[in-house]
């Protein structure tokens, strides 16, 4: 299947779920009704994670006094304690960091003070579809820097896509979360359905 069809593919089939989507809230948000009182301010997926720009620009403009990074490797891998100390100096002393794995995330953000306001960062979208559907209040994904890799589609200057990475993301818009393009503040934020149906002038 080309880049192409499944793009369209993609659009198609999240067009029908947004119209197939009941208004009324599902069994598992119910069930996860004390996690929307977790305090998360700001989601975005950054394939470096914590850098520079994210202390400069995002942890500002979001008002986060605490970065969640969420990944598995930088929480438990075998290169954790360099990822980590990298990072850490990245923040620059202004924010608590954290870094939990993806699974650990689920289990105890619902136990976060009311006091801490949380920027969640991941690298990639599948972590977010797993946070979203293991019960966690995610409000919104910016998505900021997906690299170009072999396999990928550029759909703008600093995010590419494959096909899981798409697949992804309809899992998360499937919950009713949100999913934008984003790379700085100043710019503007682009509906991701969007921007693949202007990309490649799907009309549907």
């Amino acid at each position: 299947e080309t880049a192409f069809c499944f793009f369209v593919r993609f659009v198609k089939e999240i067009k029908l779920k947004m119209m197939d989507t009941p208004l009324s809230k599902s069994s598992d948000e119910k069930r996860n009704v004390n996690m929307s009182e977790t305090n998360i301010v700001w989601t975005r997926i950054d394939e470096r994670l914590l850098h520079g720009q994210i202390r400069i620009t995002w942890g500002k403009h979001t008002g986060a006094n605490l970065i969640l990074v969420c990944n598995d490797d930088a929480a438990e891998g075998p290169n954790a304690p360099f990822m980590q100390a990298a990072m850490k100096a990245s923040a620059g002393g202004e924010y608590a960091v954290r870094f939990f794995s993806i699974q650990k995330t689920i289990e105890v953000i619902s136990k976060a003070s009311a006091k801490q306001k949380i920027f969640i960062l991941c690298n990639n979208p599948t972590d977010v579809a797993r946070l979203v559907e293991g019960g966690v209040p995610l409000k919104q994904c910016n998505i900021g820097n997906m690299h170009y890799h072999e396999g990928k589609y550029q759909i703008t200057k600093t995010v590419s896509v494959n096909e899981n990475d798409m697949n992804a993301f309809k899992r998360i818009i499937a919950k009713g979360v949100p999913c934008t393009v984003q790379n700085t503040p100043d710019q503007k934020a682009v509906d991701i359905i969007s921007l693949v149906e202007k990309k490649h002038e799907i009309l549907i």
